[in-house]
C-alpha cells in the first residue's frame, strides 16, 4: 500500500491526501476543508469493521437492509494524545434478523478479520462492541 501527503500551503496547515488506489481526503487541522488525522482512523476503524459485519451477515443470508456504526473514543489527556478507549455500536437494520449472527459477525470482525481493529488493541486501546437491531 502507499499514500502521498501534499500540504496544501495555507494558514491552517491543510494537506491533500491521495491513496495509492486514486482517491483522495483533505485533512485539516481546524476542520474547515476536511477531517483532522485522528478522526480518519476513527472512520477507517469503522469502515474496516463495517465492512466486515455487512459481508458476514451477508454470507449468513441475513436479510439486511442497512448497518451503521457510531464509533466513539477518548483519548490520553497527555501528548501525544492517543487513543485509550474506542467504542464501535452497530445498528442493523432488516427484516427477521437473527440477534446471533449479528453477534457472531461482530465478534468474528473484531478478533479475526478487521486489520485496523487488531492493530489498535494491540497498540494498548480498549476496544468494545454493542449493537441494537432495528425491524422492518
Amino acid at each position: 500500500m502507499t499514500a502521498s501527503v501534499d500540504w496544501l500551503k495555507n494558514e491552517a496547515i491543510n494537506f491533500k491526501t491521495k491513496s495509492g488506489s486514486g482517491h483522495t481526503v483533505v485533512v485539516d487541522s481546524k476542520q474547515e476543508l476536511g477531517a483532522r488525522p485522528m478522526e480518519l482512523m476513527l472512520m477507517g476503524l469503522g469502515g474496516c469493521a463495517s465492512y466486515d459485519v455487512v459481508s458476514i451477515l451477508q454470507k449468513s443470508r441475513q436479510n439486511i437492509s442497512d448497518v451503521r456504526c457510531e464509533v466513539s473514543a477518548k483519548r490520553a489527556d497527555s501528548i501525544p494524545a492517543v487513543f485509550t478507549d474506542i467504542h464501535l455500536h452497530f445498528i442493523i437494520t432488516g427484516k427477521d434478523i437473527k440477534e446471533s449472527q449479528v453477534a457472531k459477525a461482530i465478534e468474528l470482525s473484531a478478533t479475526k478479520y478487521c486489520s485496523a481493529s487488531k492493530m489498535l488493541a494491540d497498540g494498548g486501546v480498549v476496544i468494545t462492541h454493542d449493537y441494537e437491531i432495528v425491524g422492518e
